[in-house]
């Protein structure tokens, strides 16, 4: 006989959803007081009492719309209920024009997760106000949930009198009774910061406050980041549309340093993205749409999708301090940007948490400076904003624990979009720290790098993998040669910058033989790949020391790039000409090194893929992609390899184009072409940046000109 039954959750369900689904504390407190924004409050009051007692107590207070007893009954007590939900999709504003931030209906689970005795006090407008008490001390002794019942009360009203509309709900038996000024002060700033305090998304229609009568100190006096932002030498905005992008970029001239104040803006642009991380047989982003959504290098309409138009507003420090000490209050600003650097995300002037957070570097921020010092934000010197609205950013969906939003392809296009319209930012900040390191005579090569870290990261995982018999001989060498070479370049006065570029090479193949090993590792083709780092090792030793450079028939460097890249050309859709590999192609000898000018053909080839995909989309039909190589055995006093391509042509002067750590492409290391360069002085050559017009290359390649040109072969 089959019969048919329902679920019958235990009494304690409810502090366990609490406890599951809102992380800390302080992210409950939080909840409330977006409950309080989405009731339509102009205001929000908490106050924390007793601390430093065993009966601390939270009360949470506000002048919204309240509830009627039937809302009570029927959708507060509901867990999960969908009033919210169905409100955003019909996207029905409150008198306020709000659409509400909650969706889920598990918000009110925050008072839960905060203790064990709760008093709510409500009142909707000309209604009696409903008293509601939950003692889970006394439904905890009752085995199942629907027989833990909770007291409610419809009486005349004694809290919100007259007119007057709101809740309040008080909590005590608190669940964490141990508030440290620390977390009161993380508290104040978590929810006087709900409101945007930026410009124009900045909310006067709805302040949250907190008050701790027991301490008031612990709040007093902490500083106004209005007016902090204020001393920021750089400002930045941006706004981005789906077709078109703008920003404004500001440089505030620093009392005693003679660098004038600067202004850049630029109007309808194109915004370049970069790369996403996230690969397209990932079922949260497959589907052909999305597999194109995620090559793009240049934003439109498509990435829009789900996330709506994006703003955003920054203010950016320098904590060198020659700088701060002109500044002023340096250990006070350096305190704000400890507690307040990073960039958060607002939806309808409301925060979006934890985006922002010490802990929550979503932009990856910090590791970029890492890789990229002269060029990269790290999230303790700038303090920012993104804005975004709530009727269009569907495709964000905040996670259950509310502490941001579900990885999907709506976030991964968001932060695209961030890293890319933050770029310019990087690039003109650049320009202005350059040349205020000059007039404080600061200028100093960047700091050579040690590969002891990466290569730690990689016998770690050999070890997991049961290589590390295999694996560690061969990572010995390569500590040594680098150590070794370290050492040859810095003793022949060889800038730490070429010793940089070293370790951005040796690093990215440490990088793929990491990917390989944590993926399927097989010992054969990880020598292979520990093994042609060793070359480039040698390579860049035996070149120092002029032992490299052989006869070469650049010819069959040509081919070797041409094989090398084949599988990129074709799924970049890029035609290639290069009439240097035809059988009937003059032979031409250089003395270089193959191996060192091989990766820097292939830099420049990576460039012009790259600036090719911003003029010629992914899009269906015909790419007008196409790159040119050939030989000219006389060009400007010696042979050269000629590549050109149909991409939009450079926008710098040559010395710009080979400067270390400067790219315009959005995350570009700014290595490539200075790794050219590099190599091409040191085969006693030279990278030269013609006009078309200048060599033989055919009209129709119409973009950049790259030349590596060689000394003429002795006879």
């Amino acid at each position: 006989m089959t019969e048919r039954d329902t679920f019958k959750p235990r009494a304690r369900l409810l502090q366990q959803l609490g406890d599951q689904l809102i992380g800390t504390p302080r992210l409950a407190v939080f909840e409330l007081v977006k409950n309080a924004y989405d009731a339509d409050a102009s205001y929000v009051r908490v106050k924390i009492r007793g601390i430093g007692t065993k009966e601390p107590r939270i009360s949470v207070r506000d002048d919204g719309f309240g509830m009627s007893p039937e809302i009570v009954r029927n959708i507060w007590l509901v867990i999960a209920h969908d009033h919210k939900e169905k409100q955003l999709q019909k996207r029905a504003r409150t008198l306020k024009g709000r659409l509400p931030l909650g969706s889920k209906g598990l918000g009110r689970l925050s008072v839960h997760k905060l203790g064990n005795k709760i008093e709510m006090i409500t009142r909707a407008v000309d209604k009696q106000e409903v008293v509601v008490r939950i003692d889970w001390n006394a439904m905890m002794a009752h085995e199942f949930l629907e027989d833990a019942k909770v007291d409610i009360e419809v009486r005349t009203p004694l809290v919100f009198t007259g007119a007057s509309t709101g809740t309040r709900i008080r909590i005590s038996e608190l669940r964490e009774i141990h508030w440290t000024r620390g977390e009161v002060r993380r508290l104040y700033r978590q929810i006087t910061s709900i409101s945007s305090p930026f410009g124009k998304e900045s909310r006067a229609d709805f302040v949250a406050s907190l008050e701790v009568p027991d301490f008031p100190q612990w709040i007093e006096n902490l500083p106004d980041p209005v007016e902090l932002l204020k001393r920021a030498p750089w400002k930045y905005s941006f706004h981005f549309d789906g077709t078109n992008f703008s920003y404004k970029y500001d440089f505030k001239k620093i009392p005693g340093i003679g660098r004038e104040a600067r202004h850049v803006e630029e109007n309808d642009v194109r915004l370049l993205v970069p790369p996403s991380e996230n690969d397209d047989d990932d079922p949260l982003f497959s589907g052909k749409a999305q597999g194109t959504t995620l090559r793009k290098v240049i934003a439109d309409q498509g990435m829009l999708k789900g996330v709506g138009p994006v703003s955003g507003e920054f203010f950016v420090f320098d904590l060198t301090p020659k700088i701060t000490a002109k500044i002023g209050e340096s250990s006070f600003i350096k305190d704000f940007l400890d507690e307040n650097g990073g960039i958060r995300v607002y939806r309808d002037g409301i925060r979006v948490y934890d985006y922002g957070e010490r802990n929550n570097d979503w932009l990856g921020l910090d590791l970029k400076r890492v890789n990229n010092p002269t060029k990269g934000l790290s999230r303790n010197i700038v303090v920012g904003h993104i804005s975004i609205n709530q009727e269009d950013s569907s495709g964000l969906v905040e996670k259950s624990n509310r502490e941001g939003f579900i990885e999907n392809a709506a976030y991964d296009s968001l932060r695209r979009i961030v890293l890319g319209a933050i770029d310019p930012l990087q690039r003109e900040r650049e320009v202005d720290r350059k040349a205020i390191r000059e007039l404080l005579g600061d200028i100093q090569d960047p700091e050579t790098k040690s590969i002891m870290e990466p290569v730690a990261k990689l016998r770690l995982i050999a070890s997991k993998n049961h290589l590390s018999g295999q694996i560690d001989p061969l990572l010995d060498r390569i500590e040594y040669e680098y150590s070794s070479m370290k050492e040859r370049l810095l003793s022949t006065g060889i800038s730490g910058t070429s010793l940089a570029v070293v370790f951005h090479e040796i690093e990215q193949g440490i990088q793929s033989l990491y990917r390989n090993l944590e993926g399927h590792p097989e010992m054969d083709g990880v020598a292979e790949q520990v093994k042609e780092m060793m070359r480039l090792l040698d390579g860049f030793s035996d070149l120092l020391r002029k032992k490299d450079r052989k006869p070469v028939d650049l010819r069959s460097l040509v081919k070797r790039a041409r094989d090398l890249n084949r599988i990129r050309f074709r799924h970049h859709s890029v035609r290639l000409e290069c009439p240097a590999v035809e059988d009937d192609a003059p032979s031409v000898t250089v003395s270089c090194s193959f191996g060192l000018t091989l990766g820097a053909i292939t830099n420049v080839i990576d460039n012009a893929i790259f600036w090719m995909r911003t003029r010629w989309p992914e899009e269906e039909g015909e790419s007008g992609r196409a790159i040119y190589m050939n030989i000219e055995s006389d060009f400007d006093g010696g042979p050269a390899i000629v590549i050109a391509d149909t991409g939009p042509g450079f926008q710098d002067a040559p010395a710009e184009l080979v400067r270390p750590f400067y790219s315009r492409r959005p995350e570009g290391m700014g290595m490539g072409l200075y790794y050219a360069n590099m190599v091409m002085e040191l085969n006693d050559g030279a990278l030269v940046f013609p006009e078309a017009s200048e060599t033989d290359v055919p009209d129709v390649y119409d973009g950049a000109v790259v030349a590596l040109r060689f000394s003429p072969q002795e006879d």
